[in-house]
């Protein structure tokens, strides 16, 4: 019986030590949580480490914060007007005393982003401030910014090599075929291309020659602005006969990036920090390589966006467009509609400028949001649209109601035309012996019949439907942009063009950035754009989400350079994005059995993006690597 009552107490013992171990964990985590913040009194002198880990996106996702503890994969985003404001802040700072470049992890974003950092960058650089790139290797994007710098490094055992926009496109005609599946598709457009992969085996010529001509002039801005960056680097012969430069180097592609100019030194991360060291000096105590460094999360605190003046309303549709609620990173049309009208309520705006980082989506939240902006202008605020990276299909759909719209020469936008996809399995249950019969008392009951087969009445009726929508967006862009329906008919087809091209054939109306769109926006309003800040009508994560996100996202930031990882290598890069294409192919999957709704959707925006697949499609990607054991 002691014995009993012995092991009794041991457990209760056990049991209270438990308990109090984790009040101790969660009272912990609560004030962990509640004193979350960057820490704005630690910047001192030092060199600024903008560490681009990730992308760069207009409005970061709101990412699962358990998806990296629990053993995903998790891409960290970066928001683009943070990065600017930070550069733009540390070229008139006395207390940076260079920039650092960690552009190790870097994947990549838009054109038109890109470019926006790459300008910023080389304004640094111009004014006499040091810039140091580092990469093991850098991706295109990656060193469209390096170039900028005023040395750039490269690890002797990475290197890069230069893509150019495009990639493979995954076609599932015959798999589809196969299974029996029958894609139905409704659609406006002889360039409309986002119907494709469902209907093809390959990319149709009209597919091809759009894509050749954004592509080419892509290609082409990316190649003038790191000429203009790095005059003296042989990149066009270095483009031209990559193979031959590479074997010439006897496969050594950092020496051969070096010897044609491309970087300035090879070393590792250590040899790096000891450089940079040389500049901004050492702290005491810390490994070598270690350098007196400003956290870009703190420099984004210490800096925060102005708030003085009249205020300025932006709402930003960024994201895929969907129907309902959505999260940051996703423009759901209830939720962005929302958050303008209540801005409109409870702020005193002067005015509003729509921010648009959008490849289209839903035709039907795309009009809500529109809707939305045209009750601010009944109440006689002007209406500015700034185009980012994207504003295609319902991305300019949203973009109508804008009094002007401003955007970058490589903001990718156009693809006016809509379509629709409904998939049926009739076929594929045949394959296994079942059928379906019924009674039907007119041509509709049932319809659209996705296991029986979508019948003729109704596929007129919903291709009317589609051709009724398309002429809908052809009166907006009409109205708005003041040409006749036929003009936007011959410019629209689904075709996507590049910012400067929109500005030629009256699309846009003047190049510039949301700054831009901001001063404009005032002006119309007939306020001193230097007497006006942006009021930003978003949603903003509470304490405790930011808090398990900088746990889940491991936020590399909080570390010394000398404890920072090496980034991947050329081969680890390639690995990398053809995971990302997996990911992709098993989202246009999903979105072909879960859609259903008229969409106004950019496929070649898609082939422009950095690879970062959602947040559902990397989970199905881990499920399956995970069942066949990779």
């Amino acid at each position: 019986m002691k014995l009993v009552r012995g092991a009794w107490k041991i457990l209760v013992g056990i049991k209270d030590l438990l308990v109090l171990v984790l009040l101790l964990l969660f009272f912990g985590a609560l004030f962990a949580v509640l004193s979350y913040k960057p820490n704005k009194a630690a910047v001192t002198d030092g060199a600024l480490v903008v560490a681009l880990d990730g992308t760069l996106v207009e409005q970061p996702e709101q990412v699962d914060p358990f998806a990296q503890l629990g053993g995903g994969e998790v891409t960290r985003q970066n928001r683009l007007r943070d990065v600017l404001r930070a550069l733009d802040t540390a070229r008139t700072d006395g207390r940076v005393k260079a920039v650092v470049l960690d552009l190790d992890r870097f994947m990549g974003g838009y054109p038109a982003a890109i470019d926006e950092v790459a300008q910023a960058i080389g304004k640094i650089r111009a004014s006499g401030k040091p810039v140091l790139a580092y990469a093991t290797g850098y991706t295109d994007d990656g060193y469209a910014l390096a170039a900028n710098a005023s040395e750039v490094w490269v690890n002797p055992l990475g290197g890069t090599l230069f893509a150019g926009p495009g990639s493979t496109q995954l076609y599932y005609k015959g798999l589809m075929d196969k299974l029996g599946v029958n894609a139905h598709v409704y659609k406006v457009g002889k360039f409309k291309s986002a119907v494709e992969p469902y209907i093809r085996s390959d990319m149709s010529p009209e597919a091809r020659e759009a894509n050749d001509a954004l592509y080419g002039a892509l290609f082409a801005q990316w190649r003038e602005a790191v000429t203009k960056a790095r005059p003296k680097a042989r990149i066009a012969d270095y483009l031209a006969q990559p193979d031959a430069v590479v074997t010439g180097a006897h496969g050594d592609i950092a020496a051969a990036n070096l010897s044609y100019g491309l970087v300035d030194k090879l070393g590792d991360r250590l040899a790096f920090g000891k450089r940079v060291a040389e500049i901004v000096g050492a702290p005491g105590g810390k490994p070598a390589g270690s350098f007196k460094a400003i956290k870009l999360g703190d420099w984004i605190a210490a800096n925060p966006a102005p708030t003085g003046g009249d205020a300025i309303g932006v709402i930003t549709v960024a994201g895929e467009i969907v129907d309902g609620r959505a999260g940051p990173g996703h423009a759901g049309g209830e939720t962005v509609s929302n958050l303008l009208l209540k801005g409109l309520a409870d702020k005193n705006l002067k005015a509003l400028v729509v921010r648009v980082d959008s490849p289209g989506g839903s035709a039907m939240a795309s009009e809500q949001i529109r809707q939305a902006v045209l009750h601010a202008k009944a109440q006689g605020l002007p209406v500015v649209v700034s185009m980012g990276s994207l504003a295609a299909s319902g991305g300019y759909w949203v973009s109508t109601a804008g009094d002007a719209i401003f955007a970058e020469p490589s903001t990718i936008t156009g693809s006016i035309g809509i379509f629709g996809v409904l998939p049926s399995f009739e076929n594929s249950l045949a394959k296994i012996g079942v059928t379906t019969d019924g009674v039907r008392t007119t041509p509709l009951s049932g319809q659209p019949d996705v296991m029986g087969g979508i019948n003729p009445v109704t596929d007129r009726i919903l291709q009317s439907a589609i051709e009724a929508g398309y002429a809908r967006f052809i009166g907006l862009v009409a109205q708005s942009r003041k040409l006749t329906p036929q003009r936007v008919d011959e410019i629209g087809q689904g075709r996507v063009w590049i910012g400067g091209t929109a500005h030629q054939l009256r699309l846009v109306d003047r190049f510039g950035g949301i700054d831009a769109a901001i001063a404009d926006a005032a002006q119309r309003a007939k306020l001193d754009p230097g007497k006006v800040h942006a009021v930003y009508l978003e949603k903003q994560p509470s304490g405790w989400m930011q808090f398990l996100a900088s746990l889940a996202g491991g936020d590399s930031d909080d570390d010394d350079w000398a404890d920072q990882p090496a980034g991947a290598d050329l081969y680890g890069r390639i690995a990398a994005e053809r995971r990302a294409l997996l990911g992709q192919a098993l989202g246009d999957a999903r979105r072909l059995a879960l859609g259903g709704s008229v969409q106004a959707r950019c496929l070649e925006c898609a082939a422009l993006a950095p690879p970062n697949p959602r947040t559902e499609d990397r989970k199905l990607l881990d499920l399956l690597l995970t069942r066949i054991g990779l």
